[in-house]
């Protein structure tokens, strides 16, 4: 079926949204290094601090957990050779748990509210920090053309599952979590994985390995993309919101544009280690 007004008028949104972010993200990860962790970090920064608004908490604990989820991509910077974070990550998360539980000591809500809390905030470091630190560990180890793929393979599945689930979407794949998700556009999201892969390969990659590695990668994303968007589908369920915030026009927060991405990122880093 045809695109209506509605659909006509999100879709513009998200283009237009797209045309700005996606040469903006291109360019600091072409620059690399503390430019692009420092993009990495501020991101972590703000899905950390929508996630957390989610569930209804902030204060001075919430703030701390937006702080400490930003410092994770930063601290891939200070690693050590064969390191993908510090030696003494360990210990700083130690400390970060202990600081953060003795911040809700202080804060006025019924008891039985706290570990629902707790859990929020650490999650936010896990979720929204920790997954995001393989991409600035595949950017200095790996290069720019690692980067792309994860991008490409990540946002080509998108692409290609909102138009084929729109025009062709008949039977439904997650209907308890994401009612509007159907196989159809799954099959597509893989063919777009696919794609955004052999482009990546044809443009950056064709000299560092082979199109059938970079297919391998892509059909993997295939799968972890989706399931990235269905488990913030599931959070936001359960917090009870549709998007985690509207910063961004056509797309809502930055968490619901990078769910995917979170989930697909590891599984790249992974695949360029194994190459190595």
């Amino acid at each position: 079926m045809a695109l209506d007004a509605q659909n006509r008028r999100n879709l513009a949104l998200r283009v237009g949204s797209a045309l700005v972010l996606l040469p903006l993200a291109i360019a600091i990860t072409w620059l690399g290094g503390a430019p692009f962790a420092l993009l990495a970090a501020a991101a972590a920064a703000v899905m950390a601090g929508e996630l957390i608004r989610m569930f209804g908490g902030f204060g001075v604990a919430g703030v701390f957990g937006v702080a400490v989820a930003g410092a994770f991509p930063l601290a891939t910077l200070l690693a050590g050779p064969g390191e993908v974070l510090p030696a003494w990550s360990w210990l700083a998360l130690a400390g970060a748990t202990v600081l953060v539980l003795v911040l809700f000591l202080f804060r006025r809500v019924p008891p039985e509210e706290v570990p629902r809390g707790v859990a929020v905030v650490l999650l936010s470091w896990l979720y929204c920090g920790l997954l995001l630190v393989p991409a600035v560990s595949l950017r200095l180890q790996h290069g720019f053309g690692w980067v792309v793929l994860t991008y490409l393979v990540t946002w080509g599945n998108d692409t290609f599952a909102y138009f084929a689930g729109h025009f062709f979407g008949r039977h439904k794949l997650f209907p308890r979590v994401s009612p509007k998700k159907t196989w159809e556009g799954f099959l597509g999201g893989i063919l777009g994985s696919l794609v955004g892969g052999a482009l990546t390969w044809a443009l950056l990659l064709r000299g560092e390995t082979t199109l059938g590695v970079v297919l391998w990668v892509g059909a993997g994303a295939a799968v972890l993309g989706p399931l990235g968007d269905l488990a913030e589908s599931l959070l936001k369920r359960g917090a009870g919101v549709k998007d985690s915030s509207q910063i961004i026009p056509g797309h809502g927060g930055l968490l619901d544009r990078v769910d995917a991405l979170l989930f697909v990122v590891p599984w790249v880093y992974l695949c360029a280690e194994w190459l190595r």
